[in-house]
């Protein structure tokens, strides 16, 4: 009893009516905020692992922060992690932020495919495939459609086949032994089909970047449609960012 309500003290009532407007309780690294005080960006750049801060102008890139936020704390003036989970984007270079900069970071709906609102925008099956992933975002993908985030709610769900899907999402960095698996997978899904990347893993190679254990050459053949950052990305973040590109909504 004592442990369940340490739990609510902490995070908050565990069930969450709407995902979409809800505040994200507890512990979280969202959309960061960089000031314009000057600072030693060189010792600043040299702290990320990989390599997500660069400067002209000093930006981090969410597609291969890991979030760790060592950044933030060396430099706390500069540097504020948020807890803005909505930071989606179908296009790769809305997750660099730049100094200055305090805009949401949101899906181009002048960019996204006809097709995907036409047709999966009531409802979304999804084949879900770990190239190498350390299973951090495969839980998170996992918990947003438990009964706290029931993205189920929105018509969203994992199915078994790619054959029975409407897209594939990878998570993990793309390793070369699940290289063709990836691409199997794609090739089975039918038309209209979409490509998800979920973590920042899937999304840049994260830590892994440049090993030459990994083969990321299908990323270069086919469009990916949803870009979700996060280290793992959060369930608030997975779900907006579904809904985001498969449903025309109105901005509040």
């Amino acid at each position: 009893m004592l442990e369940n309500i340490k739990i609510v003290l902490h995070q908050g009532k565990q069930y969450i009516p709407d995902p979409t407007t809800v505040d994200v309780p507890g512990i979280f690294r969202g959309r960061p905020i960089i000031s314009n005080e000057i600072v030693n960006e060189t010792e600043l750049i040299e702290l990320c692992p990989t390599n997500a801060i660069s400067n002209n102008p000093l930006s981090i890139d969410l597609g291969k922060c890991t979030f760790c936020g060592e950044c933030a704390m060396q430099y706390p003036t500069k540097i504020t992690f948020t807890k803005d989970y909505k930071i989606s984007s179908n296009e790769r270079n809305r997750l660099i932020v730049k100094a200055g900069d305090d805009k949401q970071i949101e899906v181009n709906p002048d960019t996204v495919r006809k097709e995907i609102h036409r047709v999966l925008g009531k409802s979304l099956k999804l084949r879900q495939i770990s190239a190498g992933g350390d299973n951090s975002c495969e839980w998170e993908l996992g918990a947003s459609n438990n009964v706290q985030f029931d993205m189920s709610r929105y018509g969203i769900e994992f199915v078994a086949s790619p054959r029975h899907a409407d897209g594939i999402v990878i998570t993990g960095p793309i390793t070369k032994n699940m290289a063709q698996a990836v691409e199997i997978c794609y090739n089975a899904t039918p038309e209209p089909k979409i490509i998800v990347l979920v973590g920042t893993d899937a999304i840049s190679g994260g830590i892994f970047a440049g090993s030459p254990s990994i083969d990321r050459s299908f990323l270069d053949k086919y469009k990916v449609d949803l870009y979700i950052p996060g280290n793992p990305a959060h369930p608030l973040t997975i779900i907006n960012g579904l809904l985001d590109l498969t449903r025309k909504r109105n901005k509040k």
